[in-house]
């Protein structure tokens, strides 16, 4: 099978490249062949700011399948800047999927808790109404619309709080402040699920060799506020940081964040997709590998 992955330079992409190495490199080990054949864009092959020359890239290329990874994810900056974002969130995506649709490939697409109010305390379906609050959540919500629209061989995931390896998150944040802070204020009425890309790559590349088709909910399994979130990253490190919840209204931004971004992951439980980890044990093996390159 022959996988376009784009973003490959973001936390997501860079994983998903690492996961069908490390899949092909476990195959061969084995007496195998390479399971996969994978081609990585960056914005210099696939600018999808400029969605008139993705068409031409994905049709040179000729994938089994697409998991598009790339996207405009600068919440507050989206607030300025709507149009750009509505360009890469979706009007790219949806130049993907004609695209993925035209040559009979299969297509992956990344989307956020975001399109949701982000209110109440209750789980959110696949099904449940949407209703993003913010520029970026609505580029992304449109984004899915354009996918739909586009090919019937598509798989939406939606994932939230992501961190990885290969880029900024919220863990490598509070470690930094750690090095110059003995005290930090952090928000805890936000409640949601962390995501780590790597074992959110692991259910992508399961995903993208079958035909079960729809929207998904996936990220690592429990809730937590950020403020759990930090507190939980100073304790694995052994780190003596002093940790005070507050709430979202003594942290203002221009773009307005959800606080309730719990999502089911009843969809993949009935489709037989298994859910991930635990959150607490994600953090954990993150704050290995970090480790691991001296961070």
């Amino acid at each position: 099978m022959k996988i376009l992955v784009t973003g490959i330079t973001g936390q997501l992409g860079f994983d998903v490249m690492r996961e069908i190495e490390l899949r092909n490199r476990t195959s061969i080990d084995n007496g195998g062949e390479a399971l996969f054949e994978a081609v990585g864009a960056t914005r210099k092959e696939m600018p999808l700011d400029a969605p008139d020359k993705i068409d031409s890239y994905i049709e040179s290329v000729r994938p089994d399948a697409i998991i598009n990874c790339a996207a405009y994810t600068a919440v507050d900056k989206a607030e300025d800047e709507p149009e750009l974002a509505e360009t890469i969130n979706a009007k790219a995506p949806g130049v993907i999927a004609r695209a993925a649709h035209d040559i009979g490939a299969r297509l992956i697409h990344i989307s956020t808790d975001y399109v949701f109010p982000g209110e109440g305390d209750d789980f959110y379906e696949v099904s449940d109404e949407t209703g993003p609050r913010n520029a970026y959540g609505i580029s992304k919500l449109d984004g899915e619309r354009a996918v739909r629209e586009a090919t019937n061989r598509h798989f939406i995931v939606r994932i939230s709080w992501v961190f990885g390896i290969n880029g900024k998150n919220f863990i490598r944040t509070m470690l930094n402040l750690a090095k110059t802070h003995d005290s930090l204020t952090v928000v805890n009425d936000q409640i949601g699920s962390p995501t780590y890309t790597a074992d959110l790559a692991s259910l992508l590349i399961d995903m993208v060799q079958t035909e079960k088709y729809g929207t998904y909910h996936a990220t690592n399994e429990g809730v937590c506020s950020w403020y759990d979130l930090a507190c939980e990253v100073f304790r694995v490190r052994g780190l003596d940081v002093n940790v005070t919840p507050v709430p979202s209204s003594e942290y203002q931004t221009k773009a307005t964040r959800p606080k309730n971004s719990r999502l089911s992951k009843k969809s993949l439980d009935d489709a037989d997709f298994r859910r991930l980890p635990r959150w607490q044990y994600a953090v954990e093996r993150y704050l290995e590998e970090l480790k691991a390159i001296g961070e």
